[in-house]
């Protein structure tokens, strides 16, 4: 595949604006294995090979297992996951599949089983933040491979190439 822009060196300020959203939620408080799997999930679906390099690297570096790894993309079906990270993971689909979903009452009431009104409002930013990657680096056609685990320091998010 061959990259069509690289878009960190032509708009920086594209990258700059995303890693504002990263650093909120980063902060946020929500677990970072949670965000790990909710960053995978969405990147399957949007079938972004960079950030499926990236997120699963760091998912791994992180003490993820290559079990709910493998597993994630049929959840429903596997006993590997928690009720919490379920409700995040049915959020995670309806919202990135938004004009298919439009984000139904039944997935909505199962997150707020889970989750606070904070904490959904925060896991719907870090959804909204994959899926601005996801359709930065589908769009450009961003090569994947060269990732590094732990490329990006979380706290000052200095992020590499197209980061996700």
């Amino acid at each position: 595949m061959k990259p069509r822009i690289k878009y960190n060196d032509v708009a920086p300020g594209v990258r700059e604006a995303m890693l504002s959203l990263e650093k909120y939620v980063h902060s946020s408080g929500l677990e970072s294995s949670l965000l790990n799997l909710v960053k995978i999930r969405a990147s399957q679906i949007n079938n972004c090979a960079w950030c499926l390099d990236m997120h699963t690297k760091d998912a791994r570096a992180e003490g993820e297992s290559e079990q709910r790894i493998y597993q994630l993309s049929a959840w429903r079906e596997s006993p590997f996951y928690t009720d919490r990270e379920r409700a995040a993971l049915a959020w995670t689909e309806a919202v990135t599949l938004v004009s298919e979903t439009h984000v139904p009452d039944d997935v909505y009431e199962e997150v707020m089983k889970y989750f606070t009104e904070k904490e959904i409002v925060d896991l719907t930013l870090a959804i909204i933040a994959i899926n601005g990657w996801n359709r930065l680096n589908v769009a450009f056609r961003t090569v994947a491979g060269d990732y590094k685990p732990k490329q990006i320091s979380k706290p000052k998010l200095v992020m590499d190439q197209s980061s996700a």
